[in-house]
């Protein structure tokens, strides 16, 4: 198995780091603990994470201004964000495919991450009042223009994918995968076709408990694993473009993600993993 993954041209290494979860609670507002949301990013490199994905909607804006705060001037690493989303409150969620917001979600991003172009700039989700050819266009011209380096899109149907592939060079897709979830297998098979990185978001089913199944927790324990740990050695076997982002916000759930990537599951257990969806 491969341990690096190409994102356009740039190499990372294949598990990433989500940082949504370095925000409050409901995606809103600063963390708890702005110091351990900081020694988190800045310990999550220590052990080999290269990707760091975000959004200007976390929080809004308080990820990637802790992500500077912590990393710059991001040597060595691949810093990913995202616009089309606007927050007005926690757990609330609206997108926003406009071109002029687009537009000016890059400029802020650029601003609050102190860079001049943007590693990988993602279509957040697209805007069921916006037509989605409108809004990436948008990212493609931001390209051209220099202040982004590589487009992804993101909550992206199967249609939606090809359309994009027909636009122009998309590096990546972000959906909502994990072992126990799996509508976007037939994204994820379209990636596989054309060389395009799957980031896979809410890897672990979305929570501490997201990950439980009799089947998922008896392989873990013969691996002297959690299910966790199961879930995401499953999603890096699974297929070769595959790039989990495990987020947290604790140094310590961070450590247990970073070992799964140490199990190599056997192609039997992988077999009756398979099955579980």
């Amino acid at each position: 198995m491969d341990t690096t993954i190409n994102i356009g041209n740039k190499t990372v290494n294949r598990l990433g780091f989500g940082a949504m979860r370095i925000t409050g609670e409901g995606i809103w507002g600063e963390p708890e603990d702005c110091d351990e949301a900081v020694a988190v990013l800045k310990h999550a490199v220590e052990l080999g994470v290269n990707f760091i994905d975000t959004a200007d909607a976390y929080g809004p804006e308080i990820s990637e201004k802790l992500i500077r705060e912590a990393l710059y001037p991001y040597e060595g690493l691949v810093i990913a964000t995202k616009g089309g989303m606007v927050r007005s409150g926690p757990n609330q969620w609206s997108a926003d495919g406009r071109p002029d917001h687009i537009r000016e979600a890059v400029e802020a991003s650029l601003k609050r991450l102190g860079v001049d172009s943007i590693d990988l700039y993602q279509f957040h989700r697209p805007d069921p009042a916006v037509p989605f050819e409108e809004s990436l266009q948008t990212f493609f011209d931001l390209q051209k223009e220099g202040k982004v380096q590589h487009v992804g899109v993101s909550n992206v149907t199967a249609e939606q994918l090809q359309q994009a592939l027909k636009m122009g060079t998309v590096v990546s897709v972000q959906n909502n995968y994990s072992i126990l979830s799996r509508d976007s297998e037939d994204v994820l098979k379209i990636c596989e076709a054309n060389n395009v990185v799957f980031i896979p978001y809410f890897p672990m089913g979305g929570n501490i408990g997201g990950l439980q199944a009799e089947t998922l927790e008896s392989i873990a324990t013969r691996y002297g694993a959690t299910t966790r740990q199961i879930g995401l050695a499953w999603l890096l076997q699974h297929s070769p473009v595959m790039l989990p982002i495990p987020g947290t916000s604790q140094l310590a759930h961070l450590e247990e993600n970073m070992r799964s990537i140490e199990i190599k599951l056997d192609a039997a257990d992988v077999a009756l993993l398979d099955g579980l969806a």
